[in-house]
């Protein structure tokens, strides 16, 4: 029998009369004595002390497999706290650190989620009240410490060195040129670093010569420009859109990545109705984006007329005349936009995404005669700090020869700056050229030495995003590579033998801390202060451009352009492009697009028909705009902007401004990447003098180009029970009935509501007993950011599949947010159009006119998963029972009975079931990070990765609900009040609040009484599947409440 199965570890045991040392090591997980008393006894030994990595990862059950990749041992700090204290490490229970991300592109304090050693997990620092969201880069960004393109070590003109014989050959050329007069340049990201700042101060006053010259690759330059130009300090306003009732953003994409992003959790809880009230947003701005998408009212205008409308509302606001006109239309936006400012006051706040250091200090002149309570001017945002003039003199120098060193960090501008190659012909011509990089990128693979950088989750730093607002990064697993820090080199090369975690806790300790415990900071991973210790380190500042007030209106009012206006934009998954090697993040749907693995031009329908771009729509008899299989196709278009041209697929953006185009950064990327990654089209040598708008040539080529876009039918067609929504005013004045109606069913020719037990197909079960899982999704709240996307691909282990299976629908995303226009104006238009519909010839045509969205449509986003339906159509149809349903509300699938007959899917009324076309992991035909060993260290251990042929789907992230029960149970107590709000991936990964999770039964937990709301409603409800997926009446404020 198995229970009678004996296991042995020693002959010693085979001894019936063995010594007692034997007995006291069958009792123990480790045969030698960890030295747990020596460093915990204490703060200043817990603080202090060292012991070998072997021993502390036993200790915290880190498993020292895991980490089997690095070099050899070395000490490590042991006070890695945990921000949820085990009583003890349990194998197979995982553990948080709270640490931060800091790429220059993004920053965050976050938690860290490892199993046995492996960060697996990204989740939000719910301590940090800073305004750094975790969107889906951050998310994603655990999948880039296992990237097998990593430097491993460091490198001299493509050789492996160490790392003694880099610091020795960059020391002794930098002392060589502190003999000269050339120039030593560090070249650095936006550190946002205190402890950094005082390091880069430490280095210049080691090497007079030096500079530091700080770079972003997409520039915020003219707003802090501004800023500091007003308030002596380099930053970027705080802008808290929680305290404001109107917003009014002309060509600023602030629940995108303006200014460092972030704004969205603020955003939605000033559009969350309450006591009758919610902000009032109006958005001018060329290219749709996420912002314009959830506006209440949004004009569509170019970027010349951008600079006039903001001149206007100035004028308009505090009655000075401004010369110039506008289209009438776009007049009366601004008199309304006026309007509504004046009328909220303080409450009120406008912003401009105009790169223009005039066009900033009109807003902040705005904000500051409005005394918009939204508006801090005292606590600045720190985390875009680059200085557009400096990067340009710096390429200007390295050419006449006047630099003689530069060593860069964080940055890559051979590939970023718009003259990319003035640059590499720059350093062609220094002495001395280090790239501190994790990647042989572009810019690594010109310089002459590669200092191997190891991945934020490897290191240690601190950051102040915000004036006072601190954070701590630390290590949650032991280096995979050869790797050094920049601060720890910089450190050896002023001849300093303390380690950068020692320079950073000293320079807390004094500056920062003052009478707190370095622990406490270090296990919550953020501190709040009333100061700032970040020291300024770049050179002074050049105010030359800046001009008068009245001055800046004249010039502003009477802007014009001649042609097409191009606006170069960040896209809401690839950011810069310094994540472009992450298949999570290529394969991750474009919000408003839908397209994956791409980028192109945007382009309005009537511009495409002017210019030629327009495909017609495929028949039965043609494949035109799609393909037989369903795959969109574009045309392809030079694009050229002061003599550099790029080959740019074009796409039909409605929404898009005539008269202008738009195109992302982050693509064409080409060193430093796997070839499946290397996609689309690289839009930074258009970007010239670091200004996104630019005059452009638009001329059509040769060639069709496919698409890999996960949504191809774009309207609602007046399906208004599949979107609900109201207005503010009809929200205040009618009963819920009558803009949220109970759908009815006929039941013996009687109207019967659909929750009634009469119309069931089945006997209902007492569901109040136990736990019972719903998710409530607010579509006031959402704006479409993805980041549960991300998130549940992460915690779920949800494959990667490429673009040519995307391309045939064969996407494996659990979660999809789905994006929806209008075809008339609005969708309350729309719903008219639809029941004004008579006849059958009446019908055929008005629902083909359905299908094209408007010029300038109204958006919504809808997150769609499995909706766990208690009355689940799949279930019934399944031969061999893998779908079933569980007691407590989820929709259970057993991969192992699956026989693939995918009967499931096509009963499902929601189309949220994936199908394993292929195996996905290990499996060369889909070379993402599935098919190699370091990129399969990020699966998580939980969650079964499926096989060919079977089918799957959200599981409500049963895993996590499974482990909030069992932890209960172990500790020998009922599950705790919302213990189980963040269990679900999607929940915890929403900074907006727009998704809740949790159990209903637990009375006064928010989704209990989120699923009774007025505004709750379920997708589909007439079908009588039940779903426990609960949808909020999305509420538009139509300002006439």
């Amino acid at each position: 029998m198995s229970s009678n199965k004996k296991y042995w570890k020693s002959v010693e045991e085979l001894n019936p009369k063995h010594s007692s040392a034997v007995e006291t090591l069958q009792q123990k997980e480790f045969t030698q004595e960890i030295p747990v008393d020596d460093f915990l006894g204490d703060k200043e030994t817990l603080e202090d002390s060292n012991t070998t990595r072997r021993d502390f990862l036993k200790y915290v059950g880190f498993s020292t497999a895991a980490a089997s990749l690095a070099a050899c041992e070395g000490p490590v700090i042991k006070s890695i706290p945990y921000v949820v204290q085990p009583e003890q490490i349990i194998p197979g229970v995982a553990n948080y650190y709270a640490t931060a991300i800091a790429n220059g592109y993004d920053f965050a304090s976050v938690l860290i989620k490892t199993r046995e050693g492996r960060p697996i997990k990204v989740e939000s620092n719910s301590l940090a009240s800073a305004n750094c969201g975790i969107n889906a880069r951050v998310q994603a960004s655990v999948l880039d410490l296992y990237d097998n393109q990593r430097v491993v070590g460091p490198q001299k003109e493509g050789q492996s060195i160490s790392w003694g014989e880099l610091t020795a050959e960059v020391v002794q050329k930098l002392e060589a040129l502190k003999q000269t007069d050339k120039s030593i340049v560090l070249l650095t990201q936006t550190f946002a670093s205190p402890s950094t700042s005082k390091l880069i101060t430490d280095f210049k006053q080691k090497y007079a010569n030096a500079t530091h010259v700080v770079y972003d690759a997409i520039s915020e330059s003219a707003a802090a420009d501004a800023y500091q130009n007003k308030y002596g300090q380099r930053g970027l306003v705080n802008y808290d859109f929680s305290k404001a009732q109107t917003i009014v953003s002309i060509g600023a994409d602030f629940l995108g990545d303006w200014q460092g992003g972030g704004f969205d959790s603020a955003y939605a809880k000033g559009r969350v109705p309450k006591n009758g009230k919610m902000s009032h947003h109006i958005q001018f701005e060329a290219n749709m984006s996420l912002s314009g998408a959830n506006a209440d009212s949004r004009i569509a205008l170019k970027p010349s007329q951008q600079k006039a409308v903001l001149a206007k509302l100035y004028g308009k606001l505090f009655g000075t005349a401004i010369g110039g006109d506008l289209p009438a239309h776009l007049q009366k936006a601004v008199d309304t936009a006026a309007s509504e400012l004046l009328k909220a006051g303080s409450s009120a706040v406008v912003l401009t995404g105009i790169q223009d250091v005039n066009a900033q200090n009109i807003v902040l002149a705005i904000n500051e005669k409005l005394k918009s309570k939204a508006f801090d001017t005292a606590n600045p945002i720190q985390t875009r700090l680059g200085n557009d003039k400096a990067v340009a003199k710096l390429v200007s120098d390295m050419n006449a020869g006047t630099v003689g060193a530069v060593i860069m960090a964080g940055v890559n501008p051979a590939y970023t700056l718009p003259n990319a190659s003035a640059f590499m012909e720059g350093l062609k011509k220094t002495d001395l050229s280090v790239t501190f990089s994790m990647k042989n990128d572009e810019t690594a693979s010109v310089s002459q030495y590669v200092a191997a950088a190891p991945h934020y989750l490897e290191s240690w730093g601190d950051l102040e995003t915000i004036k006072g607002n601190y954070g701590l990064m630390q290590p949650t697993i032991r280096p995979l590579f050869d790797t050094k820090q920049f601060q720890d080199v910089l450190l050896e090369l002023i001849g300093t033998s303390t380690s950068y975690h020692d320079y950073i806790k000293s320079y807390w300790k004094t500056n920062i801390l003052k009478e707190t415990s370095w622990n406490d900071a270090l296990h919550d991973g953020v501190y709040m202060s009333s100061s700032s210790a970040t020291i300024e380190t770049a050179d002074a500042f050049d105010a030359s451009e800046i001009t008068s007030l009245s001055a800046a209106l004249k010039t502003l009012a009477t802007t014009t352009a001649n042609g097409i206006e191009l606006t170069l934009y960040p896209k809401t998954g690839m950011g810069d492009g310094q994540q472009a090697n992450n298949p999570w993040l290529q394969e991750f749907p474009d919000p408003l697009t839908r397209t994956t693995w791409d980028n192109y031009l945007t382009v309005s329908e009537f511009d495409a028909k002017e210019l030629g771009f327009y495909l017609e729509t495929s028949t039965f008899f043609s494949q035109n705009s799609h393909d037989a299989n369903g795959g969109l196709n574009g045309k392809y278009a030079n694009v050229t902007v002061n003599g550099a041209t790029v080959k740019v697929p074009v796409i039909i953006q409605p929404g898009q401004a005539r008269g202008t185009m738009g195109m992302s950064f982050g693509y064409g990327r080409s060193k430093g990447l796997k070839a499946e990654m290397q996609t689309g089209v690289n839009a930074y040598p258009l970007y010239s003098n670091f200004d996104p708008v630019q005059t452009a040539t638009v001329e059509l080529t040769e060639g069709k180009h496919e698409f890999a876009c996960v949504q191809l039918h774009n309207t609602l067609m007046g399906r208004g029970d599949i979107i609900k929504e109201t207005t503010l005013e009809v929200f205040n004045t009618k009963s819920a009935s009558d803009w949220n109606p109970m759908t009815m069913v006929s039941l013996n020719h009687v109207e019967t509501p659909v929750n009634s037990p009469d119309v069931d197909l089945w006997d209902e079960f007492d569901r109040s007993i136990g736990h019972h899982f719903n998710l409530s999704i607010d579509l006031n709240s959402c704006t479409g950011c993805g980041a549960c996307v991300i998130a549940c691909h992460a915690e779920n282990n949800v494959p990667v599949v490429g673009k040519q299976e995307i391309r045939r629908s064969r996407d494996m995303h659990w979660l999809r947010i789905d994006r929806y226009y209008s075809s008339d104006e609005t969708f309350e238009g729309d719903n008219t159009t639809k029941d004004n519909i008579e006849g059958l010839g009446s019908s055929l045509s008005t629902f083909g006119e359905m299908e094209v969205p408007s010029e300038n449509p109204q958006v919504a986003f809808q997150p769609i998963m499995c909706q766990h339906c208690n009355h689940a159509p799949c279930e019934t149809v399944c031969p061999v029972a893998a779908s079933s349903h569980g007691r407590q509300g989820q929709n259970h699938m057993a991969y192992n009975r699956c026989v693939g007959t995918r009967y499931c899917a096509n009963n499902c009324p929601y189309k949220v079931r994936r199908f394993n076309w292929f195996l996905y992991n290990e499996n060369d035909e889909f070379d993402y990070h599935m098919n190699n060993d370091l990129g399969r260290m990020v699966l998580n251990p939980d969650v079964t990765v499926r096989s060919r042929g079977v089918m799957e789907k959200c599981s409500f992230c049963i895993q996590k609900t499974q482990a909030v029960i069992l932890k209960a149970k172990r500790e020998g107590r009922p599950v705790a009040k919302g213990e189980f709000n963040d269990a679900c991936a999607c929940s915890a990964a929403c900074d907006s609040g727009a998704m809740r999770f949790g159990d209903i039964n637990e009375e006064g937990s928010p989704i209990s009484d989120l699923v009774k709301d007025d505004r709750a409603y379920h997708l589909l409800d007439h079908v009588g599947t039940k779903p426990n997926v609960v949808y909020q009446v999305k509420v538009r404020n139509t300002n006439k409440a």
